[in-house]
């Protein structure tokens, strides 16, 4: 017997072409289009591991998920993906710094942001850097400032943990230069 739709019966939507893994409604697919136009600052979050080796290993990875959390106490905020070797780290080292980077710096960024990257031993290589006093991490020339933190707290949230840090110490190298940002997947110059 066929079925009928009453006046105040909704009709049944349609199946959407696409998988919806959330029971919320939002696919990864449109949850990543929305915050693709949302212009980020781009940053390398950098630490030591002591544990690397004779003398260390210093690790690298780009981040847009960073942001001021608190000026009083000073504390910053970075995303990290489970499972990263810099999740790892940061899970046993609370020790680590942030350079934000400016708009000639897009190859940096590139460099520590790639799948199937070099080792990091190669990738700072290339970079002119300096040792943090505080932090004993990287931190990058040229930067528009660079700040070493503290782990306060960590946060799991969904497939990434919020590695919340104490501001030790910040440089600021000059007032030239432009943020280099993110935006609809590609690094951009702002302005």
């Amino acid at each position: 017997m066929p079925q009928t739709t009453s006046a105040t019966q909704a009709p049944a939507t349609a199946p959407r072409d696409e998988p919806n893994p959330h029971p919320e409604g939002v696919s990864n697919d449109e949850f990543r289009a929305a915050m693709s136009r949302l212009t980020a600052g781009v940053t390398l979050v950098t630490a030591h591991d002591a544990d690397g080796g004779p003398r260390g290993e210093d690790v690298g990875m780009t981040a847009t998920a960073f942001m001021s959390v608190s000026l009083d106490p000073p504390l910053v905020m970075v995303s990290v993906r489970n499972g990263s070797r810099m999740d790892d780290l940061l899970a046993e080292q609370p020790m680590w710094a942030v350079s934000l980077l400016s708009e000639d710096q897009r190859q940096i960024a590139g460099r520590f942001s790639m799948k199937a990257r070099l080792s990091d031993r190669l990738l700072f290589a290339e970079i002119p850097w300096t040792r943090g006093a505080v932090s004993g991490s990287p931190l990058v020339g040229g930067a528009l400032a660079t700040l070493e933190c503290r782990t306060e707290q960590r946060v799991e949230a969904g497939d990434h943990t919020l590695v919340i840090g104490r501001v030790l110490k910040v440089g600021l190298p000059g007032e030239d230069g432009s943020p280099l940002t993110y935006f609809k997947g590609s690094y951009r110059k702002l302005g």
